[in-house]
This record gives structure tokens, sequence and C-alpha cells, in this order.
């Protein structure tokens, strides 16, 4: 398991090499995360976060995932600092005997990570600065898990 909070980009392709080899895996799935403009306006997006708690709370999201669906692997990377449309944002890899399991863990990092991980988003646009409010959509995908 590897979790990893950052202001650097990451290289997709480098963060997968090798990711979940092994043989007891038979399914690998991976999910990234992309800045988008929603309103056509989104100037960039600053995201908070506070070191070492925000890891811990990933960790505990990440080492559930890893016992509930028996992963053999699980990768969390998320970025913080100024991000511009189209950025990356965060990705989720997870690998199981069965694809089944990579693909129902990797739904439940993600909804998670959106509602639980402990970051703080700004977004910067041509009229001002707001903070993103929790969705309440957001809440409820929780409630599948």
């Amino acid at each position: 398991m590897r979790i990893s909070v950052q202001a650097e980009d990451f290289d997709l392709a480098r963060a997968l090499d090798g990711f979940g080899r092994g043989p007891n895996t038979g399914a690998t799935v991976s999910f990234t995360g992309l800045v988008r403009d929603d309103t056509g306006d989104l100037q960039h997006m600053e995201i908070e976060h506070y070191p070492g708690m925000c890891e811990a709370a990933i960790e505990a999201i990440a080492r559930e995932a890893v016992e509930r669906w028996a992963l053999t692997d699980c990768l969390v990377i998320h970025r913080y600092g100024k991000l511009v449309v189209g950025d990356q944002i965060m990705m989720v890899a997870t690998a199981a005997r069965h694809r089944v399991e990579a693909f129902e863990a990797a739904e439940y990092l993600m909804d998670y990570l959106k509602s639980r991980a402990p970051f703080w988003k700004k977004e910067v646009t041509t009229s001002g600065a707001d903070w993103v409010a929790a969705k309440a959509v957001d809440e409820d995908a929780l409630k599948r898990w």
C-alpha cells in the first residue's frame, strides 16, 4: 500500500509501473481525477491540507479497503496547492484477485476520499474565490458502503 499527498504532479504510467504484480492479483483498476471547470470561469483551484493528519486519514480509509476487499495492492496519490483546469488532482489504484473487488474497492476509495479526506478546496474565478462546500450527492454516495 502506498499513500502520497504531494504538491508535484505525478506520472500515471510511472505510478502504475509494477503496481499489483504478483501471483494473487487477477485485476487492477485505476482512476485519475482531473480539475474541471463547471462554470467556464475557473481560474484555478487551491487545495489545502493538514500535513500528517491528512495522510493518516487517507491511510485509514485505504486500510479499510484493503481489508474489506482483500486487496493485494492499493495506491492513493492526492495533490495539494494551486491547480488549473485539466491538472491531475488525484489517483486511486487497486489490485485484487478478481475485477469486482478491484472495481468496488476503487469506488469506495474515491467516495471516501471525496467526502472524508481532510482537504479544503477553494475555487478562484474571475469574480472572486469561494471554498467548495460539501455536496449532498457525495454524502449520499457513502450510504451504499
